[in-house]
């Protein structure tokens, strides 16, 4: 074979020893000058074509119309290699060179290779599912080689054990310990949980004033400090046991492992970093836990976890965070009469690194606070300490225009609506967000009711309200290809916001309270506003901008939201160029429903 043939590259990267050989044997490679037709439309389907290098456009028969765009480690034309007849015409833009792979052998694999055939579907979820699936790697691995350590080890309630039952329970509630070591005179340890101590006194008759040695399990199952968290596994499984106690070097109990913190360090090592921040009593506690959040995104995306599942997971320990820095913060009896609210991609739980503050307090109308503007100055402080830098729009609760009683805020947002500027535009699509996280949740109707029932079915409105959707154009040629400058492609300008706040915008439309871009996705394709394969595509093309996002942010550029496109391998790239024309389109439906014109 004249060129060699990668094949660790999707789809090739499924085939077996056998069929990898039959492919490199067969490959051939051609030279194809500029301008050069590579397949006319009605070709039968001779050869596949993987280009080496040079560049290719996919048209019309009649060549007025350019459907694509193929590039390095690009593919073509496999839907006339199974159907049998090219539909559209395939020419070089430049020197091009392509390895070509006979029919009868990419058929053979075609139809041999589940996976292989299954990369080439067109709808867009199942082929990043396949990608997802092709990432995946060695997180047992990971979990296999975590030791035991102070890190992920529970401190351990020990007792005497001729402590009473009711003793014994009334110290565990107010530790809130669901268990504790019972440590014997003899060196013995056993110990109680809250099932021991319930079986005993319902169903083996102990009285409350029984001392705990007497109903306590033993011996405990124990691990040492320093082993493998999977041995500790593997110890629960065998003895059919939820805990085991962690011993040091001279047998002496060093805490606690159950075994869904093991299970839970095994998938994402997320529970220590929720414990740490539950444990929190002053916002220097608080700041350790947060700075462990950017190492909890690291090993969650370079373990190949489902990225919606990352931002699910990241929202929540947002959520923690800031709920735990209001209770700190917060007067206690100033709690229950207010409500902070966060916005923007916290708010629709989709924020995955630490971004700017977006976020409102809404006060109870009876509520006298004369210290409040000093109390959310130093809690837009504490979360700059934590991380989160300063909104640059100041849309936060150290600013007195995001601090208002309910009954200001059901003004406000019925002003913004009559408003209808760009400013009123952009403070709607900031509202519409909303997302309670601490003290009294229910006040946050006081600016969702308003906000619904304003916008629901006014299509006046809408129609000014959707306009910043369409306001960026789709980083696509005229060809179909990517479109990238000197600074990278824009997906958050060119692909994440239009499906966003177009989803933001028919919500509003629909009465749908949910905040969550891939929740509303789903409710509008249940109520039969969006077809369920336009919704699903669309999901898929949102997941796909942020995850190619993420990783590049992960890199070391974190507020950067351009992509460099020649550092994708094709794949991706071919991923990438399905979702911009997934949105392209999502844009032109949403300007001829709302009825907006250039």
């Amino acid at each position: 074979m004249p060129e060699p043939f990668d094949t660790s590259q999707p789809p090739f990267d499924c085939l077996t020893p056998a069929q990898a050989k039959q492919c490199r044997q067969a490959l051939d490679v051609g030279y194809f000058r500029r301008g050069d037709s590579l397949i006319h439309a009605g070709d039968t389907g001779e050869q596949l074509f993987i280009i080496i290098k040079g560049s290719v456009e996919e048209v019309s028969e009649e060549g007025k119309e350019v459907f694509s765009h193929y590039t390095s480690e690009d593919l073509f034309d496999v839907p006339a290699l199974v159907h049998g007849t090219a539909k559209h015409q395939y020419r070089a833009l430049e020197d091009t060179l392509c390895h070509l792979l006979p029919a009868e052998v990419f058929l053979a694999i075609y139809h041999s290779n589940q996976d292989f055939r299954d990369y080439f579907e067109t709808n867009l979820q199942r082929r990043q599912a396949l990608m997802v699936q092709a990432r995946q790697q060695q997180n047992l691995a990971e979990f296999m080689l975590t030791r035991i350590d102070d890190s992920n080890i529970q401190p351990a309630l020990c007792i005497s054990p001729t402590l009473t039952i009711k003793a014994a329970t009334a110290q565990m509630k107010a530790e809130r310990c669901d268990c504790a070591l019972v440590t014997f005179d003899d060196g013995d340890c056993g110990i109680i949980t809250r099932t021991n101590l319930l079986h005993a006194l319902v169903l083996d008759g102990y009285d409350q004033s029984a001392p705990v040695g007497e109903v306590a399990t033993r011996p405990v199952v124990s691990v040492e400090r320093g082993d493998f968290l999977f041995h500790a596994m593997i110890s629960m499984t065998r003895q059919c046991v939820k805990r085991v106690r962690v011993v040091d070097q001279q047998g002496q109990t060093a805490g606690m492992l159950d075994l869904p913190q093991v299970l839970s360090l095994f998938s994402t090592h997320s529970h220590v970093l929720n414990l740490q921040i539950a444990r929190a009593q002053t916002i220097d506690e608080l700041v350790i836990a947060a700075n462990s959040q950017s190492k909890l995104v690291h090993t969650l995306f370079n373990n190949g976890i489902h990225t919606r599942f990352v931002m699910q997971l990241i929202a929540t320990v947002n959520e923690q965070i800031m709920e735990k820095s209001f209770r700190l913060l917060v007067p206690e009896n100033y709690q229950n009469q207010c409500c902070m609210v966060v916005m923007g991609s916290e708010g629709r739980g989709e924020q995955v690194l630490k971004t700017d503050q977006d976020n409102a307090l809404i006060l109870a109308d009876d509520l006298d606070w004369p210290d409040c503007q000093q109390v959310m100055a130093a809690f837009s402080h504490t979360l700059y300490q934590l991380g989160y830098p300063p909104c640059p729009g100041n849309v936060m609760v150290s600013n007195p225009k995001w601090v208002k009683t309910a009954s200001q805020w059901q003004q406000t947002v019925r002003n913004l609506v009559q408003s209808a500027n760009e400013q009123s535009v952009m403070d709607l699509a900031i509202l519409a967000d909303s997302q309670a996280i601490a003290g009294d949740l229910s006040l946050i109707n006081a600016i969702q009711t308003p906000l619904h029932e304003a916008l629901s079915d006014n299509m006046l409105a809408l129609n000014t309200f959707v306009r910043p959707a369409l306001a960026f154009r789709v980083p696509l040629t005229v060809f179909g290809s990517l479109k990238s400058s000197k600074e990278g492609l824009d997906i958050k300008k060119g692909g994440i916001f239009p499906i966003v706040h177009g989803v933001r915008t028919m919500s509003l439309e629909k009465g749908i309270t949910e905040t969550n871009t891939f929740e509303r996705l789903a409710q509008l394709a249940q109520l039969g506003t969006l077809a369920d394969e336009t919704a699903e595509n669309l999901s898929e093309a949102l997941k796909l901008f942020i995850r190619l996002r993420l990783r590049q942010q992960l890199r070391g550029e974190q507020q950067s939201n351009r992509l460099d496109v020649a550092d994708l391998p094709s794949s991706e790239r071919d991923l990438l160029r399905h979702g911009l024309h997934v949105v392209k389109k999502f844009k032109q439906s949403l300007a001829f429903h709302y009825h907006v014109r250039d």
